[in-house]
């Protein structure tokens, strides 16, 4: 079986050779015209404005009217029938069929384009009608071949199937696939949805730094590069949490970013080294306010974008248009796993060795409270799949948020979980200087036990909040994973344009 594929892909390879050669021939020929790859056609007109003006006119008085249009687009389908042809051309907003005829172009012209391949960018004027069966077309009376295609695109119209090819030739699976496609022009709509609507809630928008002399904002291992000039180590933002309240002390009250940040961790179906987040801050709000706004904006931009807050996902339907719900992780544990009693869930001892029987031990320096949280993401997490905040987390592995007035134990933070995976990250920010000194301290010795995603101490942070940190609620929210929702998209590189992805053999 296997020893058939190298056989059917060794063929594969030499079909696909042949046809480039062939192209190279007709591209060597083009280039003796002295005008290949011209760059003086004028387009005028767009497939969707077309049907959208003349869509819904009948045949005959699109005939009477002859409204002449010049368009432009990639060549999918080619139908040659002897004296006359059709072909199906794309443009960015849509397909359109071509009547090509000699008696239409003239017999010159008409030669000429039969000699054109699929995947060839044509220009061409012609005049607007519709076929016996209805279908608006464009009767074409000049034709130009504008970019040759040297490589053949997938077999017409089955679309391009292997999902590694799609992640490695974006471009390609975006010529071939629809919903590929569609899934990039709804992530998109995503995005500006978000922007607007912070935006209308009176959220400046800003830009921090990517590159960062210390990493903070988050639990993760950075990056690591070297300014020259400077001639000192920097490292790939893994947050902008920093800076963002950095300014919030400068007299920025609702401050937003939308961009990327960098982890260099593992890579499966929901982590890439390279994400897009949406961090935002807002004053005199506390967490609760911040998982209010947070529902409010998700489900905004679910019903913008898709029409309606039910989201079927992975034949999952999620319902962001009903209230989420809030729980505690040791809730959520009894709740998804109730084989566990609150006694064990107290005992130190007993969550070590139960998170060593499900493969996940912890080292010996954490605490019972990380214990917990270990446990919730073994046996609880995968089962959120309605929008649920899990709230309240240890202060231990909650370096910069504010511990509760009524349990110091724990912080005012919570975690949205959505369809088994968390999509947002928020709190009341910890504004106490000294209290977030002795945080960092703490991080930092975590950091010399080995744990390489604590944080490091940040001197001019603390000095910042030294000036005065208004009471501040923040927010993260995974961009990626919410554009996997509203897409249904399994893996985290269907909406990322160009996934990160082992060298090429």
């Amino acid at each position: 079986m296997a020893e058939n594929k190298v056989v059917e892909a060794a063929q594969a390879a030499e079909d696909e050779n042949h046809i480039i050669a062939e192209r190279r021939a007709k591209l060597a020929k083009w280039r003796e015209t002295g005008h290949a790859y011209p760059n003086d056609f004028v387009r005028k007109d767009l497939f969707g404005d077309i049907r959208e003006k003349w869509g819904e006119l009948d045949a005959e008085t699109l005939e009477g009217q002859a409204h002449t249009v010049t368009v432009a687009g990639r060549m999918m389908l080619k139908r040659v029938m002897g004296k006359a042809s059709f072909a199906t051309v794309r443009d960015c907003t849509g397909t359109m069929q071509y009547f090509l005829s000699a008696a239409e172009m003239g017999s010159e012209a008409y030669a000429e384009f039969k000699t054109l391949d699929i995947g060839d960018i044509i220009g061409a004027e012609g005049v607007i009608f519709k076929t016996h069966r209805g279908e608006l077309s464009i009767r074409v009376k000049k034709l130009r071949l504008l970019s040759k295609a040297i490589r053949p695109l997938a077999e017409k119209f089955k679309g391009l199937s292997d999902q590694e090819i799609c992640y490695r030739q974006r471009y390609l699976d975006l010529i071939m696939n629809d919903e590929s496609r569609e899934r990039f022009i709804k992530r998109s709509k995503i995005v500006s949805e978000i922007r607007s609507f912070m935006i209308a809630n009176r959220f400046m928008e800003v830009e921090t730094p990517m590159l960062h002399p210390i990493p903070g904002g988050a639990n993760a291992k950075p990056f690591i590069t070297h300014h020259n000039a400077l001639d000192m180590d920097m490292y790939l933002r893994i947050a902008p949490e920093l800076y963002l309240k950095r300014l919030v002390v400068g007299g920025f009250e609702r401050v937003f970013e939308l961009n990327r940040n960098f982890r260099n961790e593992g890579v499966d179906v929901r982590h890439n080294p390279e994400f897009t987040m949406m961090e935002f801050y807002a004053t005199y709000w506390t967490y609760k306010d911040q998982m209010d706004f947070t529902e409010g904006l998700l489900r905004h931009v679910a019903e913008a974008v898709t029409g309606s807050s039910l989201v079927h996902y992975q034949g999952m339907d999620i319902d962001l248009g009903k209230p989420f719900a809030r729980m505690t992780p040791r809730e959520a544990i009894l709740k998804n796993a109730p084989q566990y009693t609150v006694e064990q869930l107290d005992d130190e001892a007993f969550l070590r060795n139960e998170l060593k029987r499900l493969g996940a031990p912890q080292p010996d320096y954490v605490g019972r409270g990380a214990l917990e949280m270990a446990l919730f993401e073994e046996v609880a997490e995968a089962k959120l799949v309605q929008p649920t905040f899990i709230i309240d987390y240890p202060v231990e592995i909650s370096p910069l948020a504010r511990a509760s007035d009524a349990d110091p134990s724990i912080t005012e933070r919570f975690e949205l979980y959505i369809a088994g995976r968390e999509t947002a990250n928020g709190f009341s920010e910890l504004n106490d200087p000294e209290d977030q000194a002795a945080r960092f301290k703490a991080q930092a010795d975590a950091k010399a036990h080995g744990d390489d995603e604590a944080m490091y101490y940040d001197a001019d942070y603390i000095r910042a909040l030294e000036f005065g940190l208004p009471p501040t609620g923040g927010c993260g929210i995974g961009i990626d994973r919410f554009a996997m929702l509203l897409t249904d998209a399994p893996s985290i590189r269907d909406v990322l344009l160009f996934p990160h992805m082992r060298p090429e053999a």
